[in-house]
């Protein structure tokens, strides 16, 4: 067991570890180089029975973990989505780590409670919601909108599946399209109602949902006897972030009365620039709304920042209160607890406070209006080599793109395969890749706190490098 006096020693030592890895990260492989199982075999069968001294546990850190450690601060990190940090998010999260709050009700620490509020509000007026939206704070997307769509439930049976089950209820249908992400297959196995039941919607060219054949699905479904719950609309989407008409699903959804769920999970961020809150025209019909802070907001994961319109129905749908956890002042505050799944809480308000306090608005803005920049930028070089082929329209921060020579579309697709596996094993950068019509791509996503467009310009040099020696080497 550590002392004070050691655990200062170590916390200083660990702290120095912090600051020099940040500043030297972007020299580690981007992508973890080991093979499967190489970190399994260096770590013992059985836990000791004697404690070891923190020096080891550090030596063993260094040696054992961190060459299995894909790198997302580094600078080079071009896949999925980002998932950022910076140095006011990783400071609150030491000061959240010390007080060790468990923040379920407001009781247990007020102040973790009603900062949540505030900054939730604050998050409201930076991205240009509804005034009538009330936020708070899950873990996740994915649980934001199983959430969401536990609430449609219970709304659309009048909280007759809370009480009694499923017993006597129609055939429940969920819509959205074909490029939405799979945590929404997820969430309907989950919320009992069966993927065969979750809708995909096809697309438009663009690759966002055409919501005239969102109308005719419900229109199918009502005829058939089934009953049609919630769609969700997708602003950004993870294969290419093509954003769905949001006001014409919400007109589908006010005239059959369906909960209008927004996702948002990546794409939410830019709607801190208000010349793109072109993806929320129609906004105000839906019922909620989530993006994710700890993707594109230079805040640590986790912290999802979830929106509805009635908070009365959500904490209905959630709410239990046993004997134990009833408080004097419960309804003069808001208790956490009973807007979500989970009982016990983080206080992730605290870091998310430190990032919009520290970078400003201005400072956020500034940042996530160079990365859309770039992005274009580099959509641009790429339609002007004749040796790649851009695969998607490039509205926000992702680039969709492939490498090209004749040949037949699965020749192409095994090309762009093996480009992506020598520029990933590189260890230089680190991209992802999606298919767009149903042919392979490779996505570039622009987004990680300290890239700058001359890591930008470095990365499509490299690409481009790569895939003329692989043309040399036939």
């Amino acid at each position: 067991m550590l002392d004070p006096p050691e655990f200062r020693k170590n916390a200083h030592e660990v702290v120095d570890w912090m600051a020099d890895y940040l500043e030297h990260v972007e020299k580690y492989p981007v992508k973890s180089q080991v093979t499967p199982g190489e970190i399994l075999r260096q770590i013992s069968e059985e836990p000791p029975l004697i404690g070891e001294s923190m020096e080891t546990l550090l030596k063993d850190f260094q040696q054992v973990i961190m060459p299995g450690i894909t790198h997302w601060q580094s600078p080079n990190f071009f896949a999925y989505f980002n998932a950022n940090s910076s140095y006011p998010s990783l400071l609150a999260e030491m000061l959240t780590a010390t007080l060790g709050a468990q923040c379920m009700i407001w009781e247990t620490s007020p102040a973790a409670a009603e900062l949540e509020q505030r900054v939730m509000d604050w998050l409201r007026g930076m991205l240009g919601l509804p005034e009538h939206f009330v936020g708070v704070i899950n873990d996740t997307a994915s649980t934001a909108t199983l959430c969401a769509l536990l609430t449609a439930r219970e709304v659309a049976t009048q909280f007759a599946i809370n009480r009694e089950g499923f017993a006597g209820v129609e055939k429940l249908r969920v819509y959205c399209s074909g490029e939405t992400h799979s945590s929404i297959d997820k969430a309907v196995k989950i919320m009992g109602i069966g993927k065969e039941n979750l809708v995909k919607i096809v697309t438009d060219p663009s690759l966002a949902m055409n919501a005239a054949r969102l109308s005719d699905a419900v229109e199918n479904d009502l005829a058939s006897g089934c009953k049609p719950l919630a769609v969700v609309a997708t602003l950004g989407t993870t294969g290419t972030t093509a954003v769905d008409p949001l006001r014409k699903i919400a007109e589908v959804c006010k005239s059959h009365q369906l909960w209008l769920h927004v996702d948002a999970a990546h794409a939410g961020t830019a709607l801190l620039l208000p010349e793109c809150r072109w993806m929320i025209d129609g906004i105000s019909q839906a019922d909620s709304f989530v993006f994710n802070p700890h993707k594109w907001m230079f805040t640590n994961f986790d912290c999802t920042a979830y929106f509805v319109k009635n908070p009365d129905l959500l904490v209905r749908t959630f709410e239990i209160l046993p004997e134990y956890l009833k408080t004097i002042p419960r309804g003069d505050v808001k208790n956490y607890r009973d807007w979500g799944i989970p009982l016990g809480r983080r206080f992730r308000a605290l870091k998310l406070w430190f990032v919009i306090r520290s970078f400003g608005v201005n400072g956020l803005q500034e940042k996530i209006r160079d990365h859309i920049s770039w992005a274009r930028e580099l959509s641009k070089e790429i339609s002007a080599n004749d040796s790649f082929e851009l695969m998607a329209p490039v509205p926000l921060n992702l680039v969709c793109f492939r490498y090209k020579q004749k040949g037949p579309e699965t020749s192409l697709d095994d090309l762009n395969k093996q480009l992506l596996f020598k520029l990933n094993s590189s260890g230089k950068i680190y991209l992802t890749h999606t298919r767009v019509h149903g042919r392979y791509a490779l996505r570039m996503c622009i987004g990680q706190t300290n890239t700058t467009r001359q890591h930008v310009k470095n990365a499509w040099e490299f690409i481009q490098a790569t895939a003329a020696e692989m043309a040399v080497s036939g």
